[in-house]
């Protein structure tokens, strides 16, 4: 979910043609990327992975950038009624994510490796510590630390250059998603308008108070229960998420809460402008690499 919200923030940072720039203007922001664009680099990322692992004795697997098509982002609440009318809060597609975890080739088989060979298989591939690496203060605090050496560490630094500055930067913008959700809910017109939210979900019958209890209260597995009662829970969650998503529009919730997104991300672009287009650079030079990295492999 995070990487959709997280495309957004660095996409609004589009901005004009470099020859509209006023003599002695900024530089224009570096250009976002597509959705194909991101695919060709997290495809290229996950060839290099799989040729180092494979030069250092170990089998890999590709992990698709989106193993659930159908996965949707509703960072405040469910707003689409024909999507809910469909997948309810999401529960048949993290069924459907349960179970290709389960099956996953790259899983099977480091859990079928000897414990030492398994041991040398996750070194191989993460690295082996992570205190000589990198490491970055997040915009919220805290600190975030990556091994430097391991078939991860390399394929990133063969993609995008230097591994230390792309970890830092992808980690610091990677945590803008969060920080931008923390604002906006914190808002008084967001908590007003969940407010009126609930007050139009109590008059169908669903006594919630925000969305998020709403979501809470049909995430339970629904393993052990007979079919009888997955379909009553399944009716349920439908029945509620679609009553969720034409609150959020008549009760003006969604509208509130699209506006105060678009808001505190532009703010967010131009406290942490600098990071912002360095991830963008940095993601636009490793496009100009991929044609090469493909020849040499």
């Amino acid at each position: 979910m995070a990487a959709a919200a997280l495309a957004c923030l660095l996409t609004a940072t589009a901005c004009a043609d470099e020859k509209l720039r006023a003599p002695g203007s900024e530089p224009a922001a570096p250009r976002p990327l597509g959705d194909r664009e991101r695919e060709l680099l997290h495809d290229t990322e996950q060839a290099l992975l799989r040729q180092c692992m494979r030069q250092q004795g170990f089998r890999l697997w590709k992990v698709p950038l989106k193993p659930v098509p159908e996965q949707r982002e509703f960072p405040y609440v469910v707003d689409d009624v024909k999507w809910a009318r469909e997948h309810g809060y999401g529960s048949d597609i993290q069924q459907r994510a349960d179970r290709l975890r389960t099956e996953d080739p790259n899983r099977r088989y480091f859990e079928g490796l000897p414990v030492e060979r398994r041991a040398a298989a996750k070194a191989a591939l993460h690295g082996r510590d992570r205190r000589g690496g990198p490491s970055v203060t997040l915009p919220g605090g805290g600190v975030a630390r990556r091994s430097g050496d391991g078939c991860t560490a390399q394929a990133q630094t063969r993609l995008y250059g230097d591994f230390a500055r792309w970890f830092r930067t992808k980690t610091f913008t990677d945590n803008l998603t969060g920080l931008r959700m923390a604002r906006v809910s914190a808002e008084p017109a967001f908590r007003k308008a969940v407010k009126d939210w609930s007050s139009c979900m109590r008059g169908k019958g669903h006594p919630y108070d925000d969305p998020g209890q709403a979501r809470r209260a049909f995430t339970a597995p629904a393993a052990g229960k007979t079919d009888a009662a997955a379909d009553r829970a399944r009716s349920a969650e439908v029945n509620t998420a679609v009553a969720e998503a034409e609150c959020a529009r008549g009760s003006g919730l969604s509208e509130v809460a699209e506006r105060l997104h678009r808001r505190h991300g532009e703010r967010l672009r131009a406290e942490y402008r600098e990071q912002v287009n360095e991830r963008l650079r940095i993601e636009q030079a490793a496009l100009l690499r991929v044609h090469g990295l493909s020849s040499s492999r």
